[in-house]
């Protein structure tokens, strides 16, 4: 079930002064099993080889899993952690804006697990994502 103390707003003032912060991330929306965001790619965050560096692409996809996990938190959980997280490159980019969909494969009481796919301003898939969170109490 959806938290409503969770709003775009909150997620906003959370991330102040973190490293989504530093890379610009913009949620957009969140609802019941989903989270959006998105984020304008800049020169710094390209790898050595002139393409945009993969962690660039895991930390929207994770950010916008974990903001989802955290808004999808059972009544009375403390908080979550990550367990596992994989992500599958299918393509770059060097300019323009990124947006993430997450998921939900999985909301349980001790568990959730979610997929995010990140796109580029074309719609074209750049990488699938998939993470495992343990829910605390």
């Amino acid at each position: 079930m959806l938290r409503t103390t969770v709003t775009i707003e909150s997620l906003f003032e959370r991330q102040r002064g973190t490293l989504p912060d530093t890379f610009g991330v913009r949620p957009l929306a969140v609802a019941e099993g989903r989270m959006t965001m998105e984020m304008t790619i800049a020169p710094w965050m390209m790898a050595p080889n002139g393409f945009l560096h993969a962690a660039t692409q895991v930390m929207l996809a994770d950010t916008c899993a974990g903001y989802a996990t955290l808004a999808h938190l059972p009544e009375g959980a403390k908080g979550f952690t990550t367990l596992e997280l994989k992500s599958n490159f299918l393509g770059t980019a060097t300019e323009g804006v990124l947006s993430v969909e997450a998921v939900a494969e999985h909301l349980g009481r001790t568990s959730q697990v979610w997929s995010a796919t990140v796109v580029d301003a074309k719609g074209r898939r750049l990488s699938l994502f998939r993470c495992s969170q343990i829910v605390l109490w």
